[in-house]
């Protein structure tokens, strides 16, 4: 499993640093508010990619290989729940005060925030699955699919939740969904999703390889734009707007130039590690053992260690 986002997951975690200084830089009021409101989750997430980075780089080079193991998957159950956590807080509201946050350090952990996390690290679940899919075989791509299975029901029961709690929270939104003709446009964005939905569980049972990761990137990009409909114009509902919290109009230009042009630079090399990290990830034997086996198999060197925990060399575009 670590073999397969060997190759790609430095350069993935570029995102989120990008990401935070755009936000910092086109939206600081809005970054002032949601990092005031978010310290606590903020910290951990940030200690959860510390503790996945640590554990990543320990567990290629040690031979006992559970602590590192456990480690790495605490780190990113951390990391991927304080994302939600911090989602939530958002969607359901954070109180300002002249510009600046005036609720307490607690805010951000509820019922309705912590479903929020529940269904985002279900999601990464689910892309995390399906993404094996696509690069292991045998056993561990049988344990892939069906576990892909349950994080998706998960994220489904979770989204559901949150789509009728949504409307509770802000009257705004309530108004929004439910008023003509963008109620039309609205509505058809949850059908969007569901039927995404069971075209991945049909997938799934299907056995297909690389459908069930793009029909889940498909869940995603649907809740996104679903998301941003819902809160427009707003960025912090219902307190903070985009246009009462933009920087200047010089700034902005010279944030689109700059951000567009890393943007750029990042789906490009981004795009070109995963052609060549492309393909199944095989099984390298420890010297001396013959070459060859099922994918996933794997044999014992000379100190009767396993090469399970093994990053292999390279795969079929290498």
């Amino acid at each position: 499993m670590m073999a397969g986002i060997s190759g790609v997951w430095d350069a993935n975690e570029t995102w989120l640093v990008l990401f935070g200084g755009a936000l910092f830089g086109a939206f600081p009021a809005v970054y002032a508010v949601t990092l005031h409101a978010c310290y606590i989750p903020v910290s951990a997430m940030l200690f959860g990619l510390i503790v996945r980075g640590i554990a990543f780089e320990f567990h290629v080079h040690t031979h006992d290989k559970r602590v590192w193991t456990l480690a790495f998957g605490c780190g990113s159950l951390l990391a991927a729940l304080m994302q939600g956590y911090m989602l939530g807080a958002v969607i359901g509201g954070l109180p300002v005060a002249g510009g600046e946050f005036a609720g307490d350090m607690w805010l951000w952990l509820g019922v309705f925030s912590s479903c929020v996390a529940l269904g985002v690290a279900a999601g990464y679940a689910l892309l995390g699955g399906t993404y094996l899919i696509i690069k292991t075989g045998g056993e561990l791509q049988t344990i892939s699919r069906r576990r892909s299975r349950h994080a998706a029901w998960i994220m489904l029961a979770a989204a559901a939740y949150v789509t009728i709690a949504t409307p509770l929270y802000h009257d705004y939104i309530a108004h929004h969904w439910f008023t003509m003709p963008q109620a039309f446009f609205l509505a058809l964005l949850p059908l969007a999703g569901l039927l995404a939905f069971v075209r991945l569980m049909q997938v799934l049972d299907r056995g297909a390889d690389h459908a069930p990761f793009t029909w889940s990137t498909v869940i995603f990009m649907v809740s996104f734009v679903g998301l941003a409909a819902s809160l427009y114009p707003y960025l912090v509902p219902s307190e903070v707007s985009i246009a009462g919290s933009a920087s200047s109009s010089m700034t902005l230009v010279f944030m689109l130039a700059g951000i567009g042009m890393l943007i750029s630079v990042m789906l490009v090399y981004n795009g070109f590690q995963y052609l060549v990290f492309r393909g199944k990830i095989l099984q390298v034997p420890a010297e001396g053992d013959a070459i060859g086996g099922e994918a996933g198999g794997g044999g014992a060197d000379p100190d009767g260690h396993t090469n399970a925990g093994r990053i292999p060399a390279g795969s079929e575009g290498c």
